[in-house]
């Protein structure tokens, strides 16, 4: 089976960027993130149908500002310059960029000058749509062979195209839903300028990952970090498809988990069919995390101890060469800023958290997608809705949401106030309508009053966001009856908490987890 067309985006460090990688693939055409510098000869191998240049905060003039080498516009492949990446495209080849007196952020009317390829279907010219900029440097002077395509009241060429060769260029950012034609100029640029088809979707993706799991894995056997969520199960459901018998799947009770959550997990993944290990490590992680307040210290010393936990399971079983993770784009994103010169967020166990060396190789078959694209794949293998539609939980699970140290009396009253919050959400049906609900034991105390006594208890915050990949969300406008259910049964049955608040914060920029 071919690998399928493909679009290859530079990352210059936009915040952005995997927004651009996400509506392409909407499209249903397959794209990777790739860092600015990635060698010529590299993405020439990759054999892309098209290379868009993202966005980023940089100006052309900076002192180590990111650059492509000009052999990039030499490939013969269509490229998009998106902001920054259109400033880049016209300094490469011969234009100047200069600082802007009126810069440009925010909403703002563009003016399309020109019927071309990349504005085809959104005339009569000229016609003026809303657009979103951000920006603090402008073209001055286009580059030899190039010509304006669209303008905005203060800035003159908001669009570019080379006249003879497939360049193109927006000041502008189409992949932000601000820009209310931005999925026609990535669509124009993808099928009218590139020539894709729209032939990739998880169908797809599961007969290629299920070819080249085989295809690395052989005759090896490979064990699986399976928490029960579907991230994990879903990979451990697609290298069971490969290797089957191969596969042995490892679910490390850690401690850190819900109410009854080992127990829930082991009865649905029988169900599943899986080859599954059950090891019970409470008191070794909670014995490692005594003492420890701070969240990067948490997450590392639970990513070393699963690796150690999971070499040591793999020597019981024999030869094992390979551990596979259900590791998923935004993870690998907020951890490393391996695809660009994006900011590091925060280690995720299973991405930054990783001990620098380790046995085992690593098997992330989920690494490029996100999590509505993860549960495409569920729905594709014929995995049970209630399992596709869990909420989020994450790796380092309740240490990360015991804000402060972490200690089995914390642990006890977080598991029933989520308990409770995760019971009201489903009785009310806003658990499938909203992207994640969880409650968080915060480190502070409170007066209280209780049966006319005076009480000093615990807070809990109570956290429910709207998403569709975890890398935007807004907090969810819930009705104040269920809050208000929520709020009463957590003050009224969970013993030392007498104080509860709802978390409006949006992400950015705070993230969904609280630490």
């Amino acid at each position: 089976m071919s690998s399928p067309e493909k679009i290859v985006i530079l990352d210059f460090g936009s915040q952005t960027t995997q927004l651009i990688a996400r509506r392409v693939r909407e499209l249903h055409v397959y794209s990777e993130i790739h860092p600015f510098n990635v060698p010529v000869e590299e993405i020439k191998a990759m054999s892309p149908k098209g290379i868009i240049l993202s966005g980023g905060p940089s100006s052309v003039y900076d002192e180590g500002a990111p650059r492509v080498g000009p052999a990039v516009f030499e490939l013969g492949v269509p490229v998009l310059g998106i902001c920054y990446g259109m400033q880049l495209t016209t300094h490469l080849m011969g234009g100047r960029v200069e600082r802007s007196d009126h810069r440009e952020y925010g909403h703002a009317r563009l003016s399309i000058l020109e019927d071309d390829h990349i504005f085809h279907g959104l005339a009569p010219v000229p016609a003026t749509h809303q657009v979103w900029m951000s920006h603090g440097d402008r073209i001055e002077e286009l580059p030899p062979g190039f010509k304006a395509t669209a303008e905005s009241p203060t800035c003159p060429v908001a669009a570019m195209r080379h006249e003879e060769r497939p360049i193109y260029g927006v000041q502008f950012h189409p992949e932000v839903v601000h820009t209310e034609i931005g999925n026609d100029i990535l669509s124009n640029f993808v099928f009218r300028i590139c020539g894709c088809t729209s032939s990739w979707d998880m169908h797809s993706f599961v007969e290629t990952v299920t070819r080249e799991i085989k295809e690395r894995v052989g005759r090896d056997r490979v064990i699986c970090a399976l928490s029960g969520g579907v991230d994990s199960t879903v990979t451990a459901l697609l290298i069971n498809r490969a290797i089957g018998k191969q596969l042995t799947c490892i679910f490390v009770n850690n401690g850190l988990l819900r109410k009854n959550e080992a127990e829930t997990v082991l009865s649905f993944l029988k169900e599943l069919d899986l080859n599954v290990h059950y090891v019970d490590a409470s008191e070794r992680f909670l014995s490692k995390l005594k003492g420890v307040e701070d969240p990067e210290k948490k997450r590392k010393i639970i990513g070393n101890e699963f690796i150690q936990i999971f070499e040591e399971e793999a020597g019981k079983i024999g030869e094992v060469k390979y551990l596979a993770q259900g590791t998923l784009y935004p993870d690998v994103i907020e951890s490393v800023s391996f695809k660009g010169p994006s900011a590091t967020i925060k280690s995720h166990h299973n991405v930054g958290g990783l001990p620098e060396v380790m046995k085992l190789e690593l098997i992330e078959p989920l690494r490029e997608l996100f999590k509505d694209e993860v549960r495409e794949v569920g729905e594709e293998l014929g995995m049970p809705e209630d399992l596709i539609w869990r909420h989020p939980f994450p790796g380092p699970g309740l240490a990360i949401r015991v804000l402060g140290e972490v200690t089995p009396e914390r642990l006890a009253i977080l598991r029933e106030a989520d308990a409770i919050v995760l019971e009201e959400m489903k009785a009310s049906g806003w658990y499938r309508k909203v992207w994640q609900s969880f409650a968080v034991l915060l480190p502070i105390r409170t007066v209280g009053v209780m049966g006319d006594e005076r009480t000093y208890d615990h807070v809990v915050a109570f956290r429910c966001v709207d998403s569709v990949d975890a890398m935007t969300a807004d907090w969810t406008n819930l009705p104040y009856d269920l809050l208000g259910r929520i709020s009463n049964r957590i003050i009224n049955e969970v013993r030392g908490v007498n104080r509860v608040c709802y978390d409006i914060s949006s992400k950015p920029p705070a993230t969904i987890e609280w630490e």
